[in-house]
């Protein structure tokens, strides 16, 4: 008896379709500017952003790079309950002017339907107070896309070009799954396969998307890591993701 529940267990979940997880830091604004409110709000979690469903997020590390320098900003998430899952909020004042760069290493996930453990290290970019250089610049995460258009000046329908670095080297030939945050959840696919687009790193390790619509998109690039993580005292994979977060301004007359 038991093992034939198991068998349709497992057929239930290869008949399911799989959603793609994602690292997420959203701030609420990507801009801080000379007039307004100069505390940033960050949204983290571990989701499936489209279908609007997550997964718990055990308590992250939070860093912040601005001016070259990095500062462990721990110490400002606090939790919270998302669809009866963990999640984290922190605000972070900001004081000088400059790019922001927020990013989310988070403790490895266990995905028992895909038997390996999952870590998105995720970021996104702010400008603040009137100066906007080195948005380009690697922060040297183990695997990370970096921006190749200013990600936070962008509209609706245009193009965004990414990199994806793996250990500081262009990452080729890799998957790079793109979702829309569909907060609210009012917005549904005319089919699963359109819930996750997907585009693939060129020989350098560059890739192109253009949005369709305004909001926050996420862009995430995939890889084996070639550490490994005990699960029952067995060495289990790691997909390493190197998650960015962009939003797109509704563009002006439409």
């Amino acid at each position: 008896m038991r093992k034939t529940v198991l068998t349709a267990l497992a057929l239930l979940a290869l008949a399911a379709p799989a959603m793609a997880h994602f690292g997420m830091t959203v701030p609420d604004k990507n801009i801080v500017t000379k007039e307004g409110a100069k505390t940033v709000s960050l949204d983290i979690r571990f989701w499936h952003p489209m279908e609007n469903q997550g997964m718990n997020l055990e308590k992250p590390k939070l860093e912040l790079w601005a001016k070259g320098r990095k500062q462990d900003i721990s110490a400002s998430l606090a939790p919270v309950t998302l669809d009866g899952k963990q999640a984290w909020k922190a605000d972070w004042a900001v004081k000088t002017p400059g790019v922001h760069v927020f990013a989310m290493t988070p403790p490895p996930y266990w995905e028992p339907a895909e038997d390996k453990f999952i870590v998105h290290l995720t970021k996104t970019v702010v400008a603040a107070l009137g100066d906007d250089e080195g948005w380009d610049k690697p922060l040297g995460l183990k695997l990370e896309i970096v921006p190749l258009a200013k990600p936070f000046a962008l509209y609706a329908g245009n193009s965004f070009t990414g990199k994806a670095l793996f250990k500081g080297k262009p990452l080729a030939n890799a998957e790079v799954e793109v979702e829309f945050f569909n907060k609210d959840g009012a917005l549904k696919a005319p089919d699963d396969a359109y819930v996750t687009q997907t585009v693939k790193t060129d020989p350098n390790g560059v890739f192109t998307w253009t949005v369709p619509w305004a909001g926050w998109w996420g862009f995430a690039v995939l890889a084996d890591d070639d550490a490994k993580f005990k699960k029952d005292g067995k060495d289990k994979a790691v997909e390493l993701g190197g998650v960015l977060w962009v939003y797109f301004h509704p563009a002006p007359g439409r």
